[in-house]
């Protein structure tokens, strides 16, 4: 057996994270619970530690921090000279451009409004309210109305109360529209996909959620009747995607430029991982100490927003992968295709809806709800891509190159 083929035959999910993510987030729902109850002013004076604008707080600091070492090291892997190689895959990147950022974004928004606003409407409750925080410039005063919500004062501070069902709605919005730029590495791994250009297609959408996840988002939400600020959405892309992103560009340029890639893989990307994993479980343990009092008062809320969610993860992997079928891709680029449109990058959506919304409000439940389902429903499209090999042409997977 030759070592390629030993290599694809032993391909498994070897981080412990990465593995048993669900069993994380789980341990992240009955921490966070159990911190609301025995110091349940924490969370809301770390994040009242906040930047703010006109008396509303937009960017709180600890948060910030936060969500940043979730996002450099995602950013700091990408190889924006794999873009490069992208003219010789027209087919999978028209694709893959096609899929996430003309298809996924409003599938997940009528998904999300059908089962949320009439489905299970009635168990979220109609009267149920959400207190989030106020667009950003928006000078309203108490008892002003801003699209579907009523400013009001809550413990001293402007917040905007808006129906629940809508402030989850407005999470899974978040989610379709940020494709999968770091997990997808792991997916298209496990099924068997060619790496090389899963990491040009992790380069292109990085590159085109800097100039699409802002109008989109606009739109999606305003269309939500959440409408929030193009500055707002300016600001967060700023913080948690450009900055990110510009600061792993040029760190990683250096470090390979002084060190040598093998160190930076080697050595560098070990050090970050334990920071990305410990920012994720401190930002999650976080949000549920807020949310606790919700989950344990109905507790079926998770399933409400993982039902929408679950469906719309398998329609999009569908699509991709009878997409790739009549575009007569090889299986190595079929897999990867359809899987980094079935994902989603829940780091960005956990940081824009706390930024937009405020780590209290059902928008940021939502999106970790992504997370809590990401590992197992992933894997099962994992599966189903390994059992289905045969209706693709295959081609040898051609090793990475070398920077």
């Amino acid at each position: 057996m030759s070592a390629a083929n030993t290599m694809d035959n032993d391909r498994k999910m070897t981080s412990i994270f990465e593995r048993y993510l669900t069993v994380w987030v789980g341990l992240c729902i009955v921490g966070g619970i159990a911190l609301g109850k025995v110091a349940p002013d924490l969370a809301r004076t770390l994040d009242s530690m906040a930047i703010s604008v006109n008396g509303a707080p937009v960017v709180s600091i600890p948060i910030a921090i936060c969500l940043f070492f979730m996002m450099y090291p995602i950013m700091v892997k990408i190889d924006f000279a794999e873009v490069l190689k992208a003219g010789k895959s027209i087919k999978p990147v028209g694709l893959t451009l096609v899929i996430n950022w003309l298809i996924k974004p409003f599938t997940m928004y009528a998904i999300s409004l059908f089962f949320l606003g009439t489905v299970f409407y009635q168990f979220i409750g109609p009267e149920v309210t959400d207190l989030v925080k106020m667009p950003l410039g928006a000078n309203l005063a108490v008892g002003d109305t801003y699209g579907v919500g009523t400013v009001v004062l809550s413990d001293g501070i402007k917040m905007l109360e808006v129906p629940l069902w809508r402030s989850y709605l407005a999470g899974c919005i978040l989610l379709g529209i940020a494709p999968c730029t770091a997990m997808v590495l792991v997916w298209g791994f496990l099924s068997k996909g060619n790496d090389g250009h899963t990491l040009v297609m992790v380069a292109i959408n990085s590159l085109a959620m800097l100039f699409l996840y802002g109008p989109l988002g606009g739109f999606l939400l305003g269309v939500g009747k959440l409408p929030v600020p193009w500055q707002a959405l300016l600001l967060s892309i700023s913080i948690y995607v450009a900055l990110p992103l510009i600061a792993g560009f040029l760190s990683r340029k250096w470090i390979i430029a002084h060190k040598g890639l093998d160190w930076f893989k080697e050595k560098f990307l070990h050090v970050l991982t334990p920071i990305t994993i410990m920012a994720l479980l401190a930002t999650l343990v976080l949000l549920f100490s807020f949310k606790g009092k919700t989950i344990l008062e109905n507790p079926l809320t998770i399933l409400w927003i993982a039902v929408p969610l679950f469906i719309q993860t398998v329609l999009i992997f569908i699509l991709g992968y009878v997409m790739s079928k009549g575009l007569k891709l090889t299986y190595e680029d079929a897999a990867p295709s359809a899987m980094i449109g079935a994902s989603n990058h829940f780091e960005v959506a956990i940081a824009t809806a706390t930024m937009l919304f405020g780590l209290s409000s059902g928008a940021a439940l939502a999106t970790v709800v992504g997370v809590l389902i990401e590992v197992p429903v992933m894997l099962m499209l994992v599966k189903v891509c390994l059992k289905t090999q045969h209706w693709f042409r295959t081609d040898p997977i051609q090793p990475l190159a070398h920077e």
